[in-house]
């Protein structure tokens, strides 16, 4: 058989549900990046480093809740804190202390936190920094890398995947994208020209490099982008979304050793529950503060609000969460494994014969056929039918993962390792078999 027919043989409940879905949710799925040709995969539970589907396969997990299980499925401290509030309450409509204990813990671990304000995800951390920084400020433009993603709200959706000059969404008004000034990344001095203007408020990236440093970062480049940011008075903003507590306690900024004014989290940060979070330098997050002046409160300050910010399920699985993740040993841990996965898939590559390679860092791999990207990131798009197939036999093997990356947890153990490792393999050997790299 083919992969696909494979596929198609072995999950014949996971068909059945993606016909169902396809009645009742647009395009069937519920976000972008579970598009899968020809259906996605269903899910029934998971707990540590594996799940299962509602077919009965059982899989090393990559996914991580889309990195935000640090910790794996399920792990007993959070499970446990977040029964516990149930049983207290899930929405109090009202302070609570949990979101003192929460704000507190990432205050401590973040090295440029001296204030956190709470969301319930990333786009809306990120969405929110940049209206602080617009606000403090008084200017308008935020200057954005190419292949760096910060969400979907419409001021993040320019240049976010090649060809650059088309928006990742259809529906943004065009006033809107002219907000946005695009550079590529690791080119200080295309970033200098964009400051030397006195009309940018603020620059965001991903500082381990666009997309789960899909396009790495360059060393050195943070530090000379902290140091121009500084003289052009510009905010400076990390999007530790996916690096956040994972890189190190500190996230990215620790592990870089640069330190950002402000910084969106999210995944890790609300212990895999719903949540985000903007944390930064008291004097730029003071701008969300009301101040008992009827001037500011109504017309200076950054208003925020959100039903369900820093809500008590999501403080009480955090606070479980980054109480652990402040043992430096599990980034470590998980680091080492990623330098082994990595050299490991880039040898399963060669040993099956296919074309590509593997790259990252810290407890983050890819899997890239096009070879590593350049220093302005790749230059055309993707080979997604590809990436589409990669993960059918993956799925067909026993691992499942992002298209073309995965996350690594705390609890990925040696066996977890090996077993990924000939999974890949194999389905490297099956994507030669099937004449999936011809013409190359």
């Amino acid at each position: 058989m083919t992969i696909q027919e494979e596929y198609a043989a072995r999950h014949p409940k996971s068909a059945v549900l993606a016909e169902r879905a396809r009645r009742a949710i647009p395009g069937g799925i519920t976000h972008d990046i579970r598009h899968l040709t020809p259906f996605p995969v269903y899910v029934e539970r998971a707990a540590g480093s594996r799940k299962w589907d509602v077919d009965g396969h059982e899989y090393v997990d990559y996914w991580m809740g889309h990195g935000a299980l640090f910790l794996g499925h399920c792990h007993p401290a959070v499970v446990r804190a977040v029964q516990e509030q149930m049983a207290r309450g899930t929405h109090l409509g009202a302070s609570h202390e949990p979101e003192v204990r929460w704000a507190e813990l990432v205050n401590q671990l973040i090295p440029c936190a001296e204030l956190t304000r709470f969301t319930m995800s990333g786009t809306e951390a990120t969405h929110l920094a940049m209206r602080v920084a617009r606000a403090y400020t008084g200017r308008t433009k935020i200057l954005k890398f190419t292949g760096h993603f910060h969400g979907w709200h419409d001021g993040a959706v320019a240049g976010v995947n090649p060809p650059y000059e088309v928006p990742m969404s259809a529906g943004v008004p065009g006033a809107t994208m002219d907000q946005v000034v695009i550079c590529p990344p690791n080119d200080i001095k295309a970033a200098q020209t964009v400051f030397e203007r006195g009309d940018v408020a603020a620059v965001i990236l991903e500082p381990a490099g666009g997309q789960a440093g899909t396009t790495p970062t360059m060393p050195g480049y943070l530090q000379e982008l902290r140091a121009l940011a500084t003289r052009h008075g510009v905010v400076l903003i990390f999007d530790e979304v996916i690096t956040g507590f994972r890189y190190a306690p500190g996230g990215a900024q620790q592990y870089f050793n640069v330190t950002p004014d402000l910084t969106t989290l999210a995944k890790i940060v609300a212990g895999g529950l719903p949540g985000g979070a903007l944390t930064g330098t008291r004097e730029i997050m003071s701008m969300i503060t009301f101040r008992g002046d009827p001037g500011w409160d109504r017309a200076s300050r950054v208003a925020h609000a959100g039903t369900f910010n820093a809500n008590p399920l999501s403080a009480a699985a955090a606070i479980a969460t980054l109480e652990l993740c402040a043992d430096a040993s599990l980034q470590a841990r998980a680091n080492k494994s990623g330098d082994r996965l990595r050299a490991a898939l880039g040898e399963a590559l060669k040993k099956a014969g296919a074309p590509g390679t593997c790259y990252g860092e810290a407890s983050i791999y890819h899997v890239s056929f096009e070879g590593k990207p350049g220093l302005a990131g790749f230059d055309r798009p993707r080979k997604g039918a590809l990436y589409h197939l990669l993960r059918c036999a993956l799925l067909n093997n026993g691992v499942d993962c992002s298209a073309n990356h995965g996350w690594i947890s705390a609890v990925h153990t040696d066996a977890d390792l090996e077993r990924t490792v000939q999974a890949y393999e194999r389905a490297f050997r099956a994507m030669v078999a099937d004449g999936a790299f011809k013409g190359l």
